[in-house]
C-alpha cells in the first residue's frame, strides 16, 4: 500500500523528493522513501547513490541500510524545495498553510501531552494510565477536531504541490487505532503514529519554506 493519495498539485522531480524523503522521514531505508513517495525502488536507489557522491547524504549500515542528510545535503535540499516554490508560484499558498498550521500544532502538542501525562494531586506530571475514560475522552475529541483541520490544510497544500498528499489521511488512519483501543498508534516511534505523521508535515512545511526548527513556536 502507498502512501501517497491522489491530488491536483504539481508533481516534484523524483531525485527532489529522494532527497527530501531522507530529510522528513528521518533516517529511512530506500524501501520507505519509495513507498512514502509511490517511487521506483531502484530508481530510488539510484538517486541515493548520487547524491551520496554529491556529499549531500549518508549511509549507515547497523540496522539494515538507512540514509541521513548531511549539513550539506540539508543545504541542498531547501534550496531546491525554494527553486520549485518559486517556479510554480506557490510560495504565498504555503507559506498561508503554515500560518493556519502554527496555532493546530499548538493545539496537537497539548492533547498528545494530555494522553500521555493526566495530572493528579500529588504529581502534575503523572503518567496517564488510561483509567480514565473522561478524560481520555476530552483527548480524544479534541484530536479528532484538529484532524479534521488537518485534513482542510492537507487538501489545500496537496493542490499546490502533490508531495503534500497523503500526511492528513496518515494521521486520520492512526487517530482511527487509538480510538479502538490501540494506543500505542498515538505516539510510537517505530510506525505512522498521529505524533510521528505530525512531527513530519511539520519538517516538511519547515522545509519548503525554509523555516529554522523552533523558531515557529
Amino acid at each position: 500500500m502507498s502512501y501517497a493519495v491522489p491530488s491536483d498539485g504539481k508533481p516534484s522531480d523524483p531525485a527532489l523528493l529522494t532527497l527530501h524523503g531522507v530529510r522528513v522521514l528521518g533516517g529511512p531505508s530506500t524501501e520507505r522513501i519509495a513507498k512514502r513517495f509511490t517511487l521506483p525502488v531502484d530508481d530510488v536507489r539510484e538517486y541515493l547513490l548520487d547524491a551520496q557522491a554529491y556529499g549531500w547524504v549518508s549511509r549507515y549500515d547497523f540496522f539494515g541500510e538507512t540514509w541521513s542528510l548531511t549539513e550539506r545535503g540539508k543545504a541542498e535540499n531547501e534550496r531546491q524545495l525554494a527553486a520549485e516554490l518559486d517556479a510554480m508560484g506557490g510560495r504565498a499558498a504555503v507559506t498561508e498553510a503554515h500560518q493556519r498550521f502554527r496555532p493546530l500544532n499548538r493545539r496537537h502538542g497539548v492533547a498528545c501531552t494530555d494522553w500521555q501525562l493526566r495530572p493528579t494531586r500529588w504529581d502534575r506530571h503523572a503518567a496517564n494510565d488510561h483509567d480514565d475514560p473522561v478524560w481520555d475522552a476530552k483527548v480524544l475529541v479534541e484530536l479528532e477536531a484538529v484532524d479534521q483541520e488537518l485534513t482542510a490544510l492537507n487538501t489545500a497544500l496537496a493542490g499546490v504541490l502533490s508531495r503534500f498528499a497523503g500526511y492528513a489521511h496518515r494521521h486520520h488512519e492512526a487517530l482511527t487505532r487509538v480510538r479502538h483501543g490501540r494506543n500505542e498508534w498515538l505516539d510510537a516511534p517505530d510506525r505512522d503514529s498521529c505524533q510521528l505523521v505530525w512531527i513530519q508535515f511539520h519538517e516538511d512545511l519547515l522545509a519548503t519554506l525554509g523555516i529554522p526548527r523552533g523558531s515557529d513556536a
